[in-house]
């Protein structure tokens, strides 16, 4: 089985593979030790047609099931190559000042030095989203930078409740 790696600077490792079945899967795992696994439809490969979400935990259990030393290998070296540069997942919560707004509207690059890298939409991934791409509650926004920027954008994106 041929396995493609893309590294996704400051996101996490990418690895691409059709099973014997002629499924194709793609597991990324991300720097904090999570792991996303998707399956693509058959007649458009771009798009996933389901995502399985594991918190760092659950894919640690699930890695050493398997036995992936290589992988959990790969993912440390990775996560020192790029020393200060970390990722958050941040949810726009319902009562988000941004939710239902463009994307562009937070201004979250210039305010905060982080950029805002992809958006996780229920089973969809939008990556390298636009300025106009609008953000809809619920949404996950995957947003690289350094840890002062990232918890800029989580207060930006989705602020503690007041009262």
């Amino acid at each position: 089985m041929d396995i493609v790696e893309t590294i996704l600077p400051g996101v996490g490792i990418r690895y691409d593979f059709t099973a014997n079945s002629g499924v194709s899967l793609a597991l990324v795992i991300d720097r904090e030790g999570g792991a996303d696994l998707f399956t693509f439809d058959e007649d458009d490969p771009d798009r996933a047609v389901s995502r399985l979400q594991l918190e760092p935990e659950e894919a640690s259990q699930l890695a050493e099931l398997l036995g992936a030393p290589r992988i959990t290998q790969r993912f440390a070296q990775l996560s020192k190559e790029i020393p200060g540069l970390e990722t958050r997942r941040i949810t726009v919560r319902p009562d988000s000042p941004y939710a239902g707004h463009p994307l562009g509207d937070t201004k979250a690059r210039t305010r905060t030095g982080c950029s805002i890298v992809a958006v996780i939409r229920g089973e969809s991934v939008i990556t390298a989203p636009t300025p106009q791409q609008r953000l809809l509650s619920h949404d996950v926004l995957i947003v690289v930078g350094g840890a002062d920027g990232l918890s800029a954008v989580e207060e930006l994106i989705s602020p503690p409740p007041t009262g």
